[in-house]
């Protein structure tokens, strides 16, 4: 290989790294909650055949939720530098139309390829934007010193084992103390709390478990959100519905987990 070529792979290289810096990926998810708040997707770096999934479903970026300017009252975001993926939770609870929205962001060559998002509102699973936001508020998140930063294998298989568990109880789970759980407009737990109150018990057979798993893992906040198809408290989706499941792991165990889960039919549930 000549000097060149060398250089020019060299080059490649390096693009392909700044594209994944942290920095580049945090002002990505400013960008989104800007673009959000304005109802204006095309401040995105968007690719020109980016896709864009609200609640597994195929939408036309100008026809979507990301399309209208609403409230956001509250985000945290966590960035994959990895996989070149970031993910950012928005509450809007004072809006006119509160949601609670998961998004996942995919950057490659410094564009946005795809765009998948997780939007709840009214009538969908145990769904309160007031007390969500109360709650996700006074919980902290903050950076964790390099020193203690759990390796990504071992923050994903904190959140595999959490949705593992629902199928099979005898999978043992890492939960801390305290461990709290956010779902929908329901917090086990108070703010106080020095125990543990994630323990989910295993829902009735057949349960499938949570499918079609997609991460987004971030070593410096010892996050992980998972993407998956949740397959129980919706009738007419048997296959599941579009669910996120938001981990934090703090030396290996599970300190938070924020659930956010869509239903096809209204006030769904068993």
């Amino acid at each position: 290989m000549n000097r060149a070529t060398l250089l020019s792979v060299a080059s490649i290289i390096v693009h392909a790294f700044a594209a994944c810096d942290r920095a580049a990926l945090e002002q990505l998810t400013s960008t989104y909650v800007r673009a959000q708040t304005s109802g204006k997707p095309d401040l995105l770096p968007l690719a020109t055949n980016a896709s864009y999934i609200e609640n597994d479903a195929p939408v036309a970026i100008t026809k979507g939720v990301l399309s209208q300017a609403i409230v956001v009252d509250f985000s945290r975001s966590i960035h994959d530098t990895v996989q070149c993926a970031t993910y950012t939770e928005i509450t809007a609870a004072t809006d006119k139309h509160p949601y609670v929205i998961s998004t996942k962001l995919v950057l490659a060559n410094d564009k946005v390829t795809n765009v998948l998002s997780v939007i709840s509102d009214a009538g969908d699973w145990l769904f309160n934007a007031t007390v969500w936001l109360d709650w996700t508020k006074k919980e902290k998140w903050d950076a964790i010193p390099e020193s203690k930063h759990d390796k990504r294998e071992v923050i994903q298989a904190a959140g595999d084992a959490y949705l593992d568990s629902w199928a099979d109880g005898k999978v043992p789970v890492p939960y801390g103390t305290p461990c709290q759980r956010l779902e929908g407009g329901i917090y086990t737990g108070s703010r106080n709390q020095t125990s543990n109150s994630c323990v989910m018990p295993e829902f009735p057979k057949p349960f499938k478990g949570a499918l079609n798993r997609r991460y987004v893992i971030d070593q410096q906040y010892g996050a992980v959100a998972i993407f998956n198809d949740f397959p129980f408290i919706d009738v007419d989706k048997p296959d599941g519905t579009a669910s996120t499941n938001f981990v934090r792991v703090e030396g290996g165990k599970i300190r938070y987990i924020h659930e956010n889960t869509v239903c096809t039919r209204k006030n769904c549930g068993r």
